[in-house]
């Protein structure tokens, strides 16, 4: 089924996929993100995760911002540069900077330029910042430093009074205090190295000059003509196997015979005459015909010969008959007339809607129905048969055409012989 989308509607697929594709390259002014490229900001020290989730929003804040901008002087402010910016916290207490734009020379100068005002600015709020926070901790360092002071001139005391070299329990106790006083020490100079550390949380570096982008970022004008090309391919493919997967038209001849109510006498291969189309979507895509009329490998002529027919004819009562088919069925409309020329005065062929059927009034004694298979569903067969019952003939059986589609042609043939004509059943 898929073989003869391609083959009966390939025209459409391919001004589908060449639509897909102006789509896909002109969403690029949306969707393509141009050129784009990172800078690296090391924050030295230990750092909480929170205060690195802060320095990521300051890299973005409305200061630095305009302050790049100004510096760039590319006629964009701040606001503008909001929307090519974004931050985020990697390891190592790395922030970094992702910046996207129309050039890859402007985008290195803007993730440059951001980083730079970045670090500036961060520096900046820290080397000024008088807060309770900041005094409290030189008060600290102030007082560890004193504490480191009494306690040295405590153990020198302490250790004079020992090296009198008495063993007494004084003594004893002494040297006890002693070691206990040493020990407070140590710890005191510990936690005035760790908050001499803390202080140089101001250490920000730029980790070297961003990368000049080598290429525009994925999606591409390019990837996104492509895949707007795929997209509607694919879509307009698989509408067609939709289609006709819901169609509800029957091409089962039992099934076709059971809505008609007579028997099915004779299948006939019928070349597809189906008018073309005057609109310029038939002109210019040839699509007004069927998709799904199957292709035989055989000469147009071979399906000409009125053998098939003559069979038929003799099984059929020699009474009056209308051979009866429904409007717009080209190929059933020209196995009817065929047949109605073949039997002369003896046929009459009637054409009804198959909307609204209605079969006026006849002295034929019976009716022959004429149909393609696919072309009608099963309400619309009852109603041609209860039309048929309303004016009081009765359906005496149902022949099927099968429009086809020859693969080869040949002009100046003879008509085939009795063993040549091949198509069909009868």
């Amino acid at each position: 089924m898929i073989g003869q989308v391609l083959r009966g509607r390939w025209r459409t697929l391919v001004v589908l996929a060449v639509l897909g594709a102006l789509i896909g390259a002109g969403s690029s002014v949306i969707l393509s993100p141009g050129y784009r490229t990172t800078s690296s900001v090391l924050l030295q020290g230990p750092r909480e995760a929170d205060e690195l989730l802060t320095q990521a929003e300051v890299a973005t804040s409305s200061v630095v911002l305009d302050r790049a901008a100004a510096v760039l002087g590319d006629g964009e402010t701040g606001a503008d540069l909001r929307d090519k910016v974004a931050t985020s916290v990697a390891q190592g207490n790395v922030i970094t900077i992702e910046t996207t734009g129309d050039t890859a020379e402007q985008t290195q100068r803007m993730a440059d330029q951001l980083a730079q005002e970045f670090v500036k600015y961060s520096t900046q709020i820290i080397a000024g910042s008088g807060d309770a926070a900041v005094q409290l901790a030189q008060e600290r360092r102030e007082t560890l430093r004193q504490q480191v002071a009494q306690t040295n001139q405590r153990i020198s005391e302490l250790s004079a009074k020992v090296n009198e070299g008495k063993t007494t329990v004084e003594s004893v106790q002494l040297r006890t205090e002693l070691q206990g006083l040493r020990s407070s020490i140590e710890s005191a100079m510990s936690s005035l190295n760790a908050a001499d550390t803390a202080s140089g949380h101001g250490n920000i570096v730029v980790l070297g000059s961003a990368e000049l982008p080598s290429a525009a970022a994925a999606p591409t004008v390019g990837q996104l003509a492509l895949g707007g090309a795929v997209l509607f391919f694919l879509i307009g493919l698989f509408g067609h196997l939709f289609t006709a997967r819901t169609d509800r038209r029957l091409r089962d001849e039992a099934e076709i015979a059971a809505a008609l109510g007579g028997p099915v006498l004779a299948t006939f291969d019928v070349v597809d005459e189906q008018p073309a189309g005057t609109g310029l979507r038939a002109k210019l895509l040839r699509d007004d015909k069927p998709w799904n009329i199957p292709r035989v490998d055989v000469f147009a002529d071979e399906l000409d010969s009125d053998v098939q027919y003559r069979r038929l004819l003799s099984r059929l009562p020699h009474r009056r008959l209308l051979v009866l088919t429904a409007d717009g069925d080209h190929a059933g409309r020209a196995a009817a007339e065929r047949i109605a020329g073949l039997a002369d005065r003896w046929f009459t062929p009637v054409t009804v809607s198959p909307v609204r059927p209605v079969v006026g009034d006849t002295d034929a004694e019976g009716v022959l129905v004429v149909s393609s298979l696919g072309s009608r569903p099963a309400w619309e067969l009852v109603g041609i048969a209860e039309a048929c019952a309303d004016a009081g003939v009765t359906v005496v059986g149902t022949v099927l055409t099968r429009p086809v589609r020859p693969t080869r042609t040949r002009s100046g043939a003879s008509t085939p012989t009795d063993h040549e004509a091949l198509a069909g059943t009868a």
